[in-house]
């Protein structure tokens, strides 16, 4: 792992596939279960935190952003709006679509 870091920027950690980053999907809660099966068909371990609010239920984990396309296309294939993915680095305070 390489954490870069230019001044004025934020740091980054940098390793084999990628930066690391915050992944965040928010999904109505009836359609939690629906979205951490599609995350287990991932090729890679997930261990999401879940965050409820009125409303909407928001799950992230950290992944590489060269697995971003492969989150995507599994969610799209089992139901899960992708808009609801952004993501930051995980040395960020704000996320990006």
């Amino acid at each position: 792992m390489t954490v870069l870091h230019e001044p004025g920027d934020s740091p980054a950690l940098l390793g084999r596939e990628g930066e690391l980053i915050s992944i965040r999907i928010s999904v109505e809660p009836k359609l939690l279960e629906e979205l951490l099966e599609a995350l287990a068909l991932l090729d890679f371990p997930i261990n999401p935190q879940l965050y409820h609010r009125t409303g909407v239920t928001t799950v992230e984990f950290p992944a590489y952003s060269t697995q971003l396309r492969n989150i995507r296309d599994v969610l799209g294939r089992h139901g899960v709006d992708t808009r609801s993915v952004t993501y930051a680095p995980v040395l960020s305070r704000s996320q990006t679509a």
